[in-house]
C-alpha cells in the first residue's frame, strides 16, 4: 500500500509537470543598427607630408579601435542575453515535489 502511495506521488509529480519550450530568443536584435554599416575607415590625406601620414596613421587606429570596440560589445551583448534566457528556462522549470 505504502509502495502504491509513493508511486503515486512521484508520477503525479513527473506527469503534473508543465512542458517548457523556450522560443530562441533574437538577441542580435538587441544590436544597434548602425552598426551593420560598419566602421570607415579614415580618409586618406591630401598632402605628401609626414606629418599627413602620422595624422591619417592616427585616425585610422581610432577608427579601428572603434570597430574592435564594437566588436567585444555585440559579443558581450548577445552573450548576456543568451544567459538571461537560459536562466529563465531554468527558474521555470517545475521542481520535483517542490523540491528538487
Amino acid at each position: 500500500m505504502k509502495t502504491a502511495i509513493i508511486l503515486a506521488l512521484c508520477l503525479t509529480g513527473c506527469a503534473g509537470s508543465p512542458i517548457i519550450i523556450a522560443a530562441p530568443s533574437d538577441c542580435v536584435s538587441l544590436l544597434p543598427q548602425e552598426w551593420l554599416k560598419g566602421v570607415p575607415g579614415a580618409p586618406l590625406p591630401n598632402g605628401d607630408t609626414v606629418g599627413d601620414w602620422v595624422a591619417f596613421g592616427d585616425a585610422q587606429t581610432a577608427q579601428l579601435d572603434k570597430a574592435n570596440d564594437r566588436y567585444v560589445s555585440g559579443v558581450g551583448i548577445v552573450k548576456r542575453c543568451g544567459e538571461r534566457d537560459a536562466a529563465a528556462v531554468k527558474k521555470a522549470k517545475p521542481k520535483f515535489l517542490g523540491l528538487f
